[in-house]
């Protein structure tokens, strides 16, 4: 044990950091994120994500945001394992048939008002899947859609700038 974790004190860390055109991107929507998640969530922004059958690169980015660079948790986004607490569904790849009535089961668990992101191309219109056997196509053929986040992975900077699309969207349509 003490091995392994004089091992790990030598090394350091070796993640490397984001260029400086990235991180300025990030800082920005990431402050703007910050303000309208206090304005409109009261400072949190619970996701529930659902894979419904995608090839997992999406979530890669997305777990991405979850790392020590990109930390969605300082602009008040945090994921939850249960609809119940959820704000937002995002979800990610084709639907897949086997997904389907899980996917509508989770929509219909998150209390309103609901807010649906479709991540990657694959959630916009069944990508590399298309509509077969096995896939019923995009996030839209299943459940409403409020936002698509296009990119075959999206890149996280997308994925916020995605969700805050979504936010804005969504508190122009209820001041009207």
């Amino acid at each position: 044990m003490l091995r392994i974790l004089h091992q790990i004190f030598r090394t350091g860390s070796v993640t490397e950091p984001l260029s400086p055109e990235t991180e300025a991107v990030i800082e920005i929507v990431g402050d703007r994120l910050e303000k309208e998640i206090g304005r409109r969530f009261h400072r949190s922004l619970a996701i529930r994500l659902v894979d419904a059958g995608s090839c997992n690169g999406c979530e890669l980015e997305i777990h991405a945001l979850n790392n020590p660079i990109y930390n969605c948790e300082r602009f008040g986004i945090h994921f939850t394992a249960s609809p119940r607490f959820a704000d937002m569904l995002l979800v990610t790849g084709p639907v897949s048939r086997n997904m389907e009535i899980a996917l509508r089961r989770t929509y219909n668990a998150i209390p309103p008002p609901k807010l649906v992101v479709a991540a990657g191309d694959c959630g916009y219109n069944g990508g590399i899947f298309g509509v077969s056997y096995a896939s019923l196509g995009g996030i839209d053929k299943v459940i409403p859609v409020d936002a698509y986040i296009h990119g075959c992975p999206p890149m996280p900077a997308d994925l916020l700038n995605g969700i805050l699309r979504v936010i804005n969207q969504n508190s122009a349509a209820r001041h009207k």
